[in-house]
């Protein structure tokens, strides 16, 4: 009989093997832990009620729903094929829907008020995401290897890499003084993407986060090209439905509209 590690280790190969980034595996076996915790005895003993009971946890976003739904049934699909398991519990698993919902960008007088107010630090992560349009996983490890004078290389979701241009002077003074790690640990490496991301949430007021100001970046970046595709490719979006999702159409827009159907 397989035992939990052993089964998490294997998988952990295959998915590296895939290509998967080291972020994507740590949060699939953290994920993975989960069913671990409810079916100790191990993978063999899971049935698609216990993947259920996992799935109904209250409070999850529906993002986070769907991750470890796409986990486990990752975890599930392979430990069968690969005659770990006699069957498959994740076979007859529903699908998970993540509501579309509303761009929420944050106000330009609120960003302004937050780099005016904060700390140095701080201040460049609030500028990293409203500017740039990073992620606070891709803020954190910001170095300065990964600056060649006009734009940042960002490694984002799933290892994908891509090339950000930088334009604001303020900001490129920043990355210029930058020797090694932006944002350095105590210890060492870098901080966390998760404290990175309470920085910036306490520098902003109540509702704003540091995702709003992606979704400033990609609102403005839309309002100034027109292009969809340009801004997916600054944000890092693999699809062009996913960038319409971070897009609040300006006003202006709106109004021809509604006007030409008056």
């Amino acid at each position: 009989m397989t035992t939990w590690a052993d089964a998490a280790s294997a998988w952990a190969t295959a998915l590296q093997a895939a290509g998967r980034s080291p972020r994507t595996i740590r949060l699939y076996l953290c994920h993975l832990r989960k069913i671990e915790r409810i079916a100790p005895a191990g993978p063999e003993h899971v049935t698609i009620a216990d993947l259920r009971r996992i799935l109904a946890t209250e409070g999850w976003a529906p993002e986070t729903r769907k991750s470890v739904r796409s986990a486990l049934a990752g975890f599930f699909n392979w430990a069968h094929a690969e005659g770990l398991t006699a069957t498959n519990p994740a076979a007859r698993l529903d699908r998970v829907s993540v509501p579309a919902g509303v761009p929420r960008p944050t106000p330009e007088e609120i960003v302004a008020r937050a780099i005016e107010a904060a700390a140095p630090r701080v201040r460049a992560m609030i500028m990293l995401g409203a500017y740039a349009g990073l992620r606070c996983i891709e803020i954190a490890p910001v170095h300065s290897r990964d600056w060649d004078g006009d734009g940042l290389y960002v490694t984002g979701k799933g290892g994908r890499q891509r090339y950000v241009p930088v334009v604001r002077e303020d900001l490129r003074a920043v990355l210029r003084t930058a020797d090694g790690y932006l944002f350095p640990g105590r210890i060492e490496g870098h901080l966390s993407a998760g404290y990175v991301g309470k920085l910036i949430g306490w520098a902003l007021p109540e509702g704003w986060t540091a995702h709003t100001l992606r979704h400033r970046c990609a609102t403005r970046m839309f309002a100034g090209t027109h292009d969809l595709l340009a801004v997916g490719a600054v944000l890092g979006h693999a699809r062009p439905e996913t960038t319409k999702r971070y897009v609040r159409l300006p006003d202006d827009f709106l109004r021809e509209a509604v006007a030409a159907a008056a």
